[in-house]
């Protein structure tokens, strides 16, 4: 058991019957009635972000996160596969738990497996990624007055806008956390 007193940013609750991520809090003593803590949780199920009041030394179960790197290995229709390094063990997760993981997964890649209690709750990416770009428009010369972009199309499929001097087959850095072009490979 925690208390509000105890949380730290990234720590995992359980909290009404789901797993929480605490994105942020702020402790607050108001001049008259009780102190509270003010948190802003994100459900590890749902990845839906919630606000959250709780009364000053309110107590908690921490829930004990484990992560385990593995390997993307295949998508097979609807499961996405995954070995672990250590122990070659597989698992499949459904394709609807990676919408947004999925335009940045190559075969072979590794990424962090979160799972608690044997459920899996999602994936970790690394934080930047190498991808090649399959499709993109010749840049126009001439266009450089301001920061210009073009449309490109990625290994995985997704787009992302990229300076005029960006060429198919280029290979380029994307950033995982808001999917937008970083640098050249």
């Amino acid at each position: 058991m925690i208390s509000t007193s105890d949380f730290k940013t990234g720590m995992t609750i359980e909290y009404d019957n789901s797993i929480y991520q605490i994105i942020e809090f702020q402790h607050v003593k108001p001049g008259k009635g009780q102190a509270f803590v003010r948190t802003k949780l994100r459900n590890l199920r749902t990845s839906s972000l919630t606000d959250v009041t709780f009364g000053a030394g309110e107590k908690m179960e921490q829930a004990m996160i484990e992560k385990k790197k593995m390997q993307y290995l295949y998508v097979s229709g609807e499961f996405y596969s995954f070995m672990d390094m250590e122990t070659y063990e597989q698992i499949e997760m459904p394709a609807e738990r990676l919408q947004y993981e999925k335009n940045f997964m190559l075969e072979g890649m590794e990424v962090i497996i979160v799972d608690y209690k044997g459920e899996i709750l999602g994936v970790q990416l690394p934080e930047k990624v190498a991808l090649e770009v399959v499709e993109c428009a010749p840049g126009v010369r001439g266009n450089t007055a301001a920061n210009a972009t073009k449309d490109a199309v990625l290994e995985t499929g997704h787009r992302v806008l990229v300076p005029l001097f960006v060429e198919t087959g280029d290979k380029i850095i994307v950033s995982t956390i808001d999917g937008k072009y970083s640098s050249r490979a």
